[in-house]
């Protein structure tokens, strides 16, 4: 199968992920999106970053339903810090009969020759890039492994839906009606998220 690797700390995933997922299955030859949550960097300070599980709960309530999308917690197993390069080479290793495809925004693409090990991921796998925008790109100017989707932009920020949860606002249309419900049951009006310790959001 041809799987796009969609990594991401979704925190919280939104209807913006799920859209774009949901296009590259079915206009970009994917057979499958693995959304892979990213877990919490041990050697960063990140305050407004949600509980691993509990960010995963929300991927899987999103996905439910969908058979082309599947909630990954591979990367909680890796070793860390977690790089891109290395949960490819793992996921080749583990799923050898299937083909993987990374999947990064423009704003990525930009800056992906500073990635650690950029150019052995370039060398060795499958770029599927998706706009984002001010980030133009060129896609006749990309290597030949490297495709840029011609999705829609989606312009939603998690961090704007913590911020507007937290100040009472009602985003329901922004987020899977499951995951919305999840956050509110969770407490996330009054910054009480799990995983979340109170500062910057």
């Amino acid at each position: 199968m041809n799987i796009g690797v969609f990594s991401g700390s979704f925190n919280p995933v939104h209807i913006g992920h799920l859209a774009l997922a949901n296009y590259l299955c079915e206009y970009e030859g994917l057979d499958e999106v693995w959304f892979m949550v990213t877990p919490h960097n041990p050697l960063k300070e990140e305050t407004s970053l949600m509980d691993d599980e509990f960010r995963l709960k929300l991927v899987r309530l999103a996905i439910a339903g969908y058979p082309k999308f599947r909630a990954s917690d591979f990367e909680f197993h890796l070793s860390r810090p977690s790089y891109t390069v290395h949960t490819l080479d793992k996921l080749k290793q583990n799923y050898p009969q299937d083909t993987f495809h990374l999947i990064i925004g423009s704003d990525n693409w930009a800056l992906f020759s500073h990635w650690y090990q950029s150019e052995r991921i370039l060398a060795e796998n499958f770029i599927l890039v998706y706009p984002r925008p001010g980030y133009a790109v060129d896609g006749e100017a990309l290597p030949r492994n490297v495709k840029l989707s011609s999705s829609p932009t989606f312009e939603i920020s998690s961090t704007f839906i913590r911020r507007a949860m937290e100040e009472g606002r009602d985003v329901r249309y922004f987020l899977h009606p499951a995951v919305y419900e999840a956050l509110k049951q969770a407490g996330v009006e009054t910054g009480s998220i799990p995983g979340i310790r109170q500062g910057r959001v």
